[in-house]
């Protein structure tokens, strides 16, 4: 941000140039996979930048011998990146780099080894088809070590890895066996078909189109079969190119266009930022909803998330949409985003809130379903509020976004009920800042902080003293002067760990809206602001 320029005129032109790159984006802005860019090298050796990821691959390898994120994030991109590995020694793709792909497999495998042999994992993180995943690859990994390796992996012939508690091998098993016989996998399914391996290639039931299969590289990947690059090949081709990063890289999912969009406006239109009711990208998130809800990106089923989150947004311009739409998630007091969902989601749940609340201001005397749902949706976000005065959630890995999504739809629509869970996640975001002013689980990250500084300016909070003023200050000094070219961790789930780019732009531009639109924060921001303890009220 430049701060010389007036906060209006940056927020006017930086809303302009989000709305507008959204617009002119089918695909959206996500950061590349380590899980999904090796699933490509070990299932398409053929495309085009193959060494390039292999490159990647290398590069993203961490000083432990692992790749990806944190704690239990580490195993799923790991285990993809040994698998593809293994198979490009086995395939003597790049004997140039042969050293070095080995030193780097070996690396890996010790790492998982040592995890192993500790009791330190891999424990399954609740990511996307993690229960499959896992064990699809370790049953390929140890397949592989069991063939004749190259000498630099000599040391490894016939070693296992265990399959780790919470994996599901006898249903993958019976997925696999289904799919090679011809039947169906659920819909929800498709955007992890690389776990199905040889049978899933060219499936029938997959239908193919322009945007790949089931919004993922890997899966179509796995549909194409390992000879991709051929003349007159199949028109996914040309998705897999548009994916494709500078270093060959491709995202864990895409396109995810509805899914950038709907957030991206609501984030902003929540926050106080003017937007306009018409034109792109609001028309095409009303376009994206039917009769069954929308879906996040071409590929994927409609659900819950995605479909309470376009309508509030939808709300938010001024054109508001029944939300009649969502009773086919409802289950209990609570809404499920996906068909036999194996755990509820929090945040979604905070959506649905937020869609049922926006529908009931402007049209009160819907029928009474709504009002009742929306008590119950109440009761039971309270419920899941930790002891901390936090959320988690099995979209994102850090507590600030799901505390974010909870404690602002309650703040809206909870009314009496909720007020206690709401000051609760108020006094956590001010006792867990850091030093230098930022948030984050891990350590201070810009996407962090900006949900922080939201909590605590969009809650409505009653202040006693300044703690919060001061506190929101400081972490928005510290979005202002964050370097843009810093990297932003990745914490959204998938089947990996990924940065929505846009949306964590939307997200720091609401957040420095709400300073400087608050009196208090935006007195504070010309000078330096110091942490201050703060004792819970």
């Amino acid at each position: 941000m430049d701060l010389h320029e007036s906060w209006t005129a940056q927020a006017h032109r930086a809303v302009t140039e989000l709305l507008a790159e959204s617009a002119a984006d089918a695909y959206g802005s996500f950061s590349p996979s380590v899980y999904e860019t090796a699933r490509l090298i070990s299932l398409a050796p053929t495309l085009p930048a193959h060494k390039d990821r292999i490159g990647f691959v290398l590069d993203r390898q961490r000083p432990d011998g692992t790749w990806g994120g944190p704690d239990d994030y580490r195993f799923v991109p790991t285990l993809s990146a040994i698998e593809a590995l293994l198979r490009v020694l086995h395939r003597r793709e790049m004997p140039g780099a042969g050293e070095r792909i080995a030193a780097a497999t070996a690396r890996g495998l010790d790492a998982m080894d040592r995890a192993a042999r500790t009791g330190a994992g891999p424990s399954l993180p609740d990511t996307v088809a993690v229960e499959l995943i896992v064990p699809g690859l370790i049953i390929d990994i140890n397949r592989l070590l069991e063939a004749p390796a190259p000498a630099e992996l000599a040391e490894w012939h016939g070693h296992r890895l265990p399959i780790p508690a919470g994996a599901r091998p006898e249903l993958l098993g019976s997925l696999r066996e289904a799919v090679r016989h011809g039947r169906e996998l659920p819909g929800k399914l498709l955007h992890s078909l690389e776990i199905i391996g040889p049978p899933a290639r060219g499936a029938t039931f997959a239908g193919p189109t322009e945007h790949g299969v089931g919004c993922s590289p890997a899966a179509t990947a796995a549909w194409l079969g390992t000879e991709t690059a051929v003349p007159g090949g199949s028109p996914c081709l040309a998705y897999l190119e548009a994916v494709r990063g500078p270093e060959g890289a491709v995202p864990v999912a895409a396109p995810l266009a509805l899914f950038e969009r709907s957030w991206i406006l609501s984030t902003l239109a929540s926050s106080g930022l003017g937007l306009p009711a018409h034109g792109e990208p609001a028309d095409a998130v009303d376009a994206a909803l039917t009769e069954s809800g929308a879906a996040g990106g071409t590929g994927l089923p409609p659900d819950a998330d995605d479909t309470a989150t376009a309508l509030y947004a939808l709300a938010l311009l001024g054109r508001p949409r029944e939300p009649d739409s969502l009773w086919k998630y409802r289950t209990g007091r609570h809404f499920h985003c996906f068909p036999a969902e194996r755990t509820p989601s929090t945040t979604a749940n905070a959506h649905v809130l937020q869609a049922f609340g926006a529908w009931l201001a402007t049209h009160p005397a819907s029928p009474a379903r709504y009002a009742d749902a929306l008590t119950g949706l109440v009761a039971w976000l309270c419920e899941q509020q930790r002891p901390d005065g936090s959320w988690a959630d099995k979209w994102h890995a850090s507590p600030y976004y799901a505390t974010a999504c909870c404690a602002t739809a309650l703040a809206d629509y909870g009314g009496a009920a909720a007020r206690s869970a709401v000051r609760g996640a108020v006094d956590w975001v001010l006792l867990s800042q850091h030093d230098d002013g930022t948030w984050g689980r891990w350590g201070g990250t810009y996407e962090e902080t900006a949900y922080a500084v939201k909590i605590l300016l969009n809650t409505r909070v009653p202040r006693t003293g300044d703690a919060i003023a001061r506190a929101a200050a400081h972490g928005a000094l510290s979005l202002l002067h964050w370097d843009q070219d810093a990297e932003h961790p990745p914490l959204w789930h998938d089947k990996d760990l990924y940065t929505p780019l846009r949306i964590v732009r939307a997200e720091a531009l609401a957040a420095l809206h709400l300073a400087h639109t608050d009196p208090a924060v935006s007195a504070l921001l010309a000078e330096p602001v110091t942490g201050q303890e703060f004792e819970p009220s």
